[in-house]
């Protein structure tokens, strides 16, 4: 059996990611039609910098910090966010960052191309399981007989723009990010 510690870097890194993941659902740039947050944005970046391991943990404690019922999610906190349509996007955070993060531990940082490949995938998981969700929680618990569809096309153009867009900028971005974090 293999065993993993954390380190003290690794745990303050971690720390701080969750808590920019906290602060990214309430920085919001309004467009037309949607908002620009920058969640998506700090959850793929945990992934880039801590790896599949340490990103998915960055999510995983914001999810869990929510629901023990501190307000850091875009609508409060607690244990009724599991009731709100939304919240399977915050679940489809904790599979982003790992494989955001995978992607970068299996191609490295050399290859921009690969890690937009990446971030794409984290994101198209991102939509799969917060849409799914999405519509269960409507159908079943809210009796809104929305068809799945719905749900789905409320992801175009706007909301996969801008997560395209933050793809590309978490990207390029990292790589430079990283050698500044593991030049200690």
């Amino acid at each position: 059996m293999v065993k993993t510690k954390l380190n003290t870097k690794t745990m303050i890194l971690c720390s701080f990611f969750t808590a920019l993941i906290a602060i990214g659902a309430f920085i919001r740039i309004p467009l037309p039609v949607t908002v620009f947050s920058l969640q998506f944005t700090f959850v793929l970046l945990a992934g880039m910098i801590l790896g599949s391991k340490g990103g998915a943990l960055a999510s995983l404690l914001y999810v869990v910090i929510g629901l023990i019922g501190f307000p850091i999610f875009t609508e409060g906190g607690g244990l009724g966010y599991l009731l709100k349509p939304t919240f399977g996007y915050l679940i489809a955070f904790i599979a982003a960052s790992y494989i955001v993060g995978l992607t970068r531990e299996k191609f490295g940082t050399q290859s921009v191309g690969k890690l937009i490949a990446g971030c794409i995938l984290a994101m198209l998981v991102t939509y799969l399981i917060g849409t799914v969700y999405t519509y269960f929680i409507l159908k079943n618990v809210m009796h809104n007989p929305i068809p799945y569809w719905a749900c789905l096309a409320s992801l175009f153009p706007f909301a996969i723009a801008k997560d395209i867009f933050s793809c590309i900028v978490v990207s390029l971005v990292a790589p430079r990010l990283l050698k500044i974090v593991n030049s200690n």
